[in-house]
């Protein structure tokens, strides 16, 4: 400030001189500093890190004489742009407004993909009441990266506090107990950021998992500190407000700026450059005093509106202002502390987001989005890893996750729980065990767990985890939407419904003759009659004509005709047809026998390879009409959805086995099971003959593992079942499944596909009952040793 009135007072006349008085905060409240310079000074125009609430209780005196002097706030806290210019119309504020700062977090923040973040912030002075909009602001802006704020805390000023450090370190406790590790410090001054992070760092809280981001107003004062200080910084983020430093007036600046600091801090090791605020001090200041000029003698309102219409080229960027508010469209730099100072990783705009390399949004033509992606280089962490912390600490080596398991689910192809006696330990294995388990494996990091037989119900087992009794559970649990109402699931990893099996029943009555189905009877009575006039008439035509091979007597003649009648049919006859007109009927009617054969031979064919076998049960309301026993896993929510179909509680015949349904259907002990998708898949495939399946009756989400709600674990197990899905890992395990089942793919295939003796047993009994006729009239044959053995 004391440089930009040298600078102004240099280029002008005495008689344009500007005055500079300086009044220290240890002397009183900014607002009192302020009635002192306006009243004793005589002083035109107030700049100074006075906040909204400061300036405004200055601007409540009575006093007319300075009532409305034009107050510059240079404080390094958020600007709301919700604060109008009618509420404290002399306030011109010189900070970045508070949803760019936020939106900065939140692209940090998805960028890296962290559902949940604790946020903290220094309340700005202690009568201060707009610093809570500030997690407001955050929460907003996390919404569009899918995130959220799962706990904040606000500190008391940090001189406000008898002792400061016991303070923070007893809220530090509260903190580090906590499962979410990405530490958001929206706000605070430089002095309470090095204490709360020198207690940080003596608590262990700037070790592995840990994730610390500071924001602009902490992140552009790190050059003013002493380098042995970041040492307790190690791996923290943040962001600082960019200047551009390439600029010939920069430079210059930057040169006057370090003489001076050198000069009147001789002592000083270090000469550290301008930071943001100093730049923007100095704009300020320039900004004041070119307005005063044009305006010498005019009210403080007129001052006002004059400063609020600067608009020129500063240190800082483009000087302009909106809405009473410094008017800059900002650019961040993302810095990192590493050792004794810190390196910068990338830089961050709203408009294009992240870019390693600034100059890419000038002369470059880039997508603009939404300020969310581009690149950002590589990050030391704290602990020193360059492996991107996860966010979130669930268990450890030293307490691992409790995952309960069902212990008494029907079907043990999924999950099987054995105590083995001679090692005594529990065996827990199946199907949705080792999807687990791969899932798991595709983790980025390592996640240590005990799987926990649980001997309750599947409803209670997650009303465990909502309860925190269990970490997780993991088992064929069906995702159902009461089930919402006490926990988070994953993405299902297998997909489900409920189905009913019944046993099966023959689709025909009277398969010996299955044939026949082919035609109706009174298309058979037609191809009959048609086969005998057509064969009578040729024949009568052709004994007319005097054919030698139609002759014979009179009951030779009825027999010939029959005969030819059915020769006709497989174009087997051995009279020949000399007459055109019995050629011409002849040929008539083997087209006709042509297309009946192929209609014929189609039909039978689709007879045949349709399901000879039907459900003995069609739907739910068969069962509800003949009051019909039921079963179902009575551990499950199959019992309670029965139930609500208006099943009877004595009809539902709870099974708490595989095998134990085959043995209910012998007994006649229930018409119908009730089972989800995939235990009917196993069921079918372990017992392939005799069942079938019906439905099904509703869909259903599909076998989900449970998390507590909120869980950030579930979105990345979520995420690793999707990869397994599309690799195919989990269709082969669930082969692996089914192959191991005891009914053999062969007899399964058999009973599809095979045809048995009894479609054609109709037509051969017939066939033998005419050979023995044949036999039993002619006594020759019976006399005939060798043709009576063969017969």
């Amino acid at each position: 400030m004391e440089m930009a009135v040298d600078d102004f007072n240099a280029q002008n006349s005495e008689c344009s001189q500007l005055v500079f008085n300086f009044a220290n905060y240890s002397h009183g409240p900014a607002a009192s500093l302020a009635t002192y310079l306006a009243n004793k000074k005589q002083a035109h125009a107030i700049l100074g890190p006075l906040t909204h609430q400061e300036a405004a209780l200055f601007s409540d005196f009575d006093d007319e004489a300075y009532k409305g002097i034009p107050i510059i706030s240079l404080h390094p806290g958020s600007t709301y742009s919700t604060v109008l210019l009618t509420e404290s119309p002399s306030l011109i504020q010189m900070s970045i407004d508070v949803e760019s700062k936020m939106q900065c977090f939140a692209a940090l923040i998805g960028h890296f993909k962290w559902r949940k973040v604790i946020a903290l912030y220094e309340i700005s002075n202690s009568f201060s009441n707009m610093d809570s909009g500030l997690i407001t602001h955050l929460s907003d802006s996390l919404k569009v990266v899918d995130s959220s704020v799962e706990y904040h805390l606000a500190f008391p000023p940090l001189f406000s506090l008898s002792d400061s450090k016991s303070f923070i370190q007893k809220e530090l406790v509260k903190l580090k107990t906590k499962n979410v590790k990405v530490f958001v410090v929206l706000q605070c001054s430089l002095d309470f950021g090095l204490v709360l992070f020198e207690m940080a760092n003596e608590m262990g809280m700037m070790g592995e998992n840990y994730v610390w981001i500071i924001s602009n107003n902490m992140a552009s004062l790190l050059d003013s500190v002493e380098p042995s200080v970041l040492l307790n910084m190690q791996g923290v983020i943040g962001f600082k407000a960019n200047v551009n430093e390439k600029t010939e007036c920069f430079r210059e600046f930057n040169a006057k700026f370090r003489k001076k600091y050198r000069s009147q801090y001789p002592e000083e090791e270090g000469y550290p450059s301008p930071s943001s605020y100093a730049l923007k001090a100095y704009d300020a200041t320039w900004a004041t005093a070119k307005a005063m000029q044009k305006l010498s003698g005019s009210n403080s309102s007129e001052l006002v509106k004059s400063i609020l219409l600067s608009d020129f080229e500063g240190l800082s960027g483009k000087v302009s202002f909106k809405n009473g508010m410094l008017y800059q469209k900002p650019t961040f730099r993302i810095i990192n502390v590493i050792g004794k100072s810190y390196r910068e990783v990338s830089f961050w705009s709203p408009k294009f987001g992240f870019s390693e390399v600034l100059g890419e949004h000038n002369g470059v033509k880039l997508k603009i989005g939404n300020g969310l992606g581009g690149a950002l280089g590589s990050i030391v962490w704290p602990g020193g890893t360059q492996t991107v912390p996860k966010g979130w600490t669930i268990g450890g080596l030293e307490k691992p996750l409790r995952i309960g398991v069902p212990a008494r689910g029907a079907f043990t192809q999924f999950v099987k729980v054995k105590f083995n006696q001679e090692t005594n330990e529990t065996l827990i294995g199946g199907f949705s065990v080792h999807v687990f388990q791969a899932v798991v494996r595709e983790l980025p990091y390592y996640l240590p767990y005990n799987l926990v037989p649980f001997y309750g119900t599947y409803d209670e087992m997650v009303v465990g985890v909502s309860n925190k009794n269990l970490d997780a559970a993991v088992g064929d649990t069906s995702i159902l939407a009461e089930r919402y109402e006490y926990a988070e699931f994953s993405q299902p990893y297998i997909d489900s419904g409920l189905v009913m099996i019944v046993t099966e029943r023959p689709r025909l009555n009277k398969v010996q003759f299955i044939a026949i189905k082919a035609f109706k009877l009174k298309l058979w009575i037609l191809l009959a009659v048609m086969s005998m006039s057509t064969g009578v008439v040729i024949w009568l035509n052709e004994y007319v004509n005097d054919n030698p091979d139609f002759s014979g007597s009179f009951p030779q003649l009825i027999g010939s005709m029959l005969w030819f009648s059915v020769t006709v049919l497989s174009f087997s006859q051995r009279e020949s047809i000399k007459s055109n007109l019995s050629r011409l009927v002849l040929t008539t009617w083997l087209c006709v026998v042509v297309v009946v054969t192929a209609c014929f031979t189609a039909t039978l064919s689709s007879i045949m390879t349709v399901p000879r076998l039907e459900p003995s049960v069609l739907n739910v309301d068969y069962l509800l009409r003949t009051n019909a026993p039921v079963g179902c896993n009575g551990n499950s929510f199959i019992v309670k959805y029965l139930v609500n179909l208006q099943f009877k509680p004595e009809n539902i015949k709870k099974i708490s086995s595989i095998s134990d349904y085959p043995k209910a259907f012998e007994k006649g002990e229930i018409s119908a099971a009730f089972v989800v998708a995939p235990h009917a898949k196993v069921f079918l495939a372990k017992y392939c003959r005799g069942y079938t399946k019906s439905g099904p009756v509703f869909k259903l989400g599909g076998f989900g593992f449970v998390f507590p709600k909120g869980s950030p674990l579930a979105v990345d197990i979520s995420e690793a079942v999707l990869k397994l899905s599309q690799s195919g890992e989990i269709n082969q395990l669930e082969e692996q499944m089914l192959i191991s089942t005891n009914c053999s793919s062969s007899s399964a295939e058999e009973q599809l596909f095979g045809l048995g003796q009894e479609l054609f047993s109709g037509p051969v009994l017939i066939s033998v009952k005419n050979c023995n006729t044949v036999i039993d009239q002619r006594p020759n044959i019976q006399q005939n040793v060798e043709i009576t053995e063969v017969v």
